[in-house]
């Protein structure tokens, strides 16, 4: 079944998002400043591409302030606008009952695009 739910997800859109995420990755990879926000980024197109598989977890240790102050510039940057974006599509998807489990994979992106630091995807 996930398999399924992936294709489906890859063909309606999930392919656009994906490229989307890793052209803003390359993008923050520019300047040396902008890398650990690519990395996170890409960790988004990741879970973009292929997201029925994917759990996101907590950092079984404390991953610190930096981690937490990153998180607070990445949310003021532009993850405010992503979270919103995957809020608005869950909503959509959410309305009809076969977008119930796509909506939840938006609202699993949102959470991550709203503080991706100190998380891990497995």
């Amino acid at each position: 079944m996930k398999t399924i739910g992936n294709i489906i997800w890859l063909v309606f859109g999930g392919i656009f998002i994906a490229i989307e995420y890793v052209i803003a990755s390359f993008l923050l990879m520019i300047t040396i400043v902008g890398i650990p926000f690519g990395i996170q980024t890409l960790k988004l197109a990741m879970v973009a591409l292929w997201p029925f598989d994917k759990k996101i977890n907590y950092m079984g240790y404390a991953p610190g302030c930096l981690s937490t102050l990153l998180n607070i510039i990445w949310l003021l940057c532009g993850g405010i606008w992503i979270a919103l974006t995957h809020l608005v599509f869950g909503i959509l998807l959410a309305i009809t009952i076969i977008g119930i489990p796509f909506a939840s994979q938006h609202f699993k992106l949102m959470s991550l695009a709203l503080a991706p630091f100190g998380k891990e995807i497995r």
